[in-house]
C-alpha cells in the first residue's frame, strides 16, 4: 500500500493544531496550541481573540508538526484543513494557511468537515474499525446520531432541536460557578456526588434530542437553593443527559440493526458517558468504541485521518475553498 501523508489542520475553535497523518490511521505528530487560559477569564471562547490567537500561532505549529514527524513540507501528500463548521474567523485562518500552502506546495487540497474529524479520531484509536456503524456525536455545538454507511457515506439520523449537550454542560457549569471549559469541571465535581435528583428528560418519537429542558430545571433549582450539593446536581445532571443518549442510541441499533456504536466528539471524554456506554454496549451485545481521551477534544490528527479518506474519495478542493461555519455532515 502506498504511503500517503496528510498534513491535517485544525482552528474551528480555540485550538490550533496541525499533525501528519499517515494513511489515515497512525499519527505521526499531532501539535495543539490551546487558548483555555486566555479565554477562561471571560468565561467563554471569544471570537475575536480566538482568531487573532490562530493567526500568530499557525505558521510555528506547522513548522513544529513537521519537525515531530521527522518529515518536510515536500514529502506531504495532501494538505487538509477544517472549512466548518466552527468560528467563522477562527476557520478562516486554518482553510487560507491551508490553501497557500497547498498553492504553494502544488499539493492537492482537501477541505474537511470538522464533524467527520471528530469521528475519524476513533480510526486513529480503533486500526481494526471500518464502517458501516453508529456514531453517537457530542459536543459543544453538536448532537447527533451519525449512521455512518461507509467512509464518506453519512447519514444523521437524528440531531438536538435546542441546545448541544456540551452547550448544556458549559451553561450548567457557569450557573454554578465552576470555571471554563464546563464539562471537564462538571465531570470531575460529579465522581463525588450521587444523583439524588430527577431532572425531566424530553422524549420524541423519532431520534432527535432536547437538552434546553433539563438545562433550566438544574439551573432554577440551584437559583432557589444556592446550598444544593453541587456533587450530587452536577452527578444527577449528567445522569440525565446520559440517559436521553442512551435511550436513543438504543433506539437506533434497534431500527438500523447496526452492532458498532462509536463515541465521538468532546464530550465523549466524560466518564459517566463512557461508563454507561460500556454496560449499555454489554446489555445489547454491541461494540462499543471511543476515541482516546486526547483525541476527543478539538485536534488536528482526526482532521488528517478524515482527510485521508475524503482524498481516496476523491474529494479534492480547489483554491475557492472557504470557511462554512454552519456546515452540516453530508454537505
Amino acid at each position: 500500500m502506498k504511503e500517503t501523508l496528510v498534513l491535517g489542520i485544525e482552528s474551528s475553535c480555540d485550538e490550533t493544531s496541525v499533525a501528519v497523518v499517515k494513511n489515515g490511521r497512525e499519527v505521526l505528530s499531532n501539535v495543539i496550541d490551546t487558548q483555555i487560559k486566555i479565554h477562561e477569564q471571560f468565561g467563554g471562547v471569544v471570537p475575536e481573540i480566538a482568531s487573532r490567537n490562530h493567526i500568530e500561532a499557525i505558521s510555528r505549529v506547522t513548522k513544529l508538526a513537521l519537525e515531530q514527524a521527522n518529515v518536510k513540507l515536500e514529502d506531504i501528500d495532501v494538505i487538509a484543513p477544517t472549512y466548518g463548521p466552527g468560528l467563522v474567523g477562527a476557520l478562516l485562518v486554518g482553510v487560507s494557511y491551508g490553501r497557500g500552502l497547498a498553492y504553494a506546495s502544488n499539493k492537492p487540497l482537501v477541505g474537511v468537515n470538522h464533524l467527520e474529524g471528530h469521528i475519524s479520531a476513533n480510526y486513529i484509536t480503533h486500526p481494526d474499525l471500518e464502517p458501516p456503524f453508529l456514531c453517537m456525536l457530542t459536543s459543544g455545538g453538536n448532537t447527533q446520531i451519525v449512521y455512518v454507511k461507509d467512509y464518506c457515506d453519512m447519514e444523521v439520523l437524528g440531531r438536538t432541536r435546542d441546545d448541544a449537550i456540551g452547550e448544556a454542560f458549559d451553561k450548567v457549569a457557569r450557573v454554578i460557578g465552576l470555571t471554563y471549559p464546563g464539562g471537564p469541571k462538571i465531570d470531575e465535581l460529579a465522581e463525588q456526588g450521587k444523583a439524588t435528583i430527577n431532572f425531566p428528560k424530553t422524549h420524541f418519537e423519532n431520534l432527535d434530542f432536547s437538552f434546553s429542558g433539563i438545562k433550566t430545571a438544574v439551573i432554577n433549582l440551584h437559583h432557589k437553593n444556592p446550598e444544593v450539593n453541587k456533587a450530587d446536581l452536577c452527578m444527577s445532571f449528567e445522569k440525565a443527559v446520559t440517559e436521553v443518549l442512551t435511550e436513543n442510541i438504543e433506539k437506533a441499533i434497534k431500527q438500523t440493526g447496526i452492532k458498532k456504536v462509536v463515541l465521538a466528539g468532546g464530550v465523549s471524554a466524560n466518564t459517566h458517558i463512557r461508563e454507561e456506554f460500556e454496560k449499555l454496549g454489554q446489555k445489547l451485545n454491541v461494540q462499543i468504541y471511543k476515541p482516546d481521551l486526547k483525541l476527543c477534544t478539538d485536534n488536528a490528527a482526526m482532521i488528517g485521518s478524515a482527510g485521508y479518506y475524503r482524498y481516496l474519495h476523491g474529494d479534492i478542493s480547489d483554491n475557492t475553498l472557504n470557511a462554512v461555519p454552519n456546515l452540516k455532515i453530508g454537505e
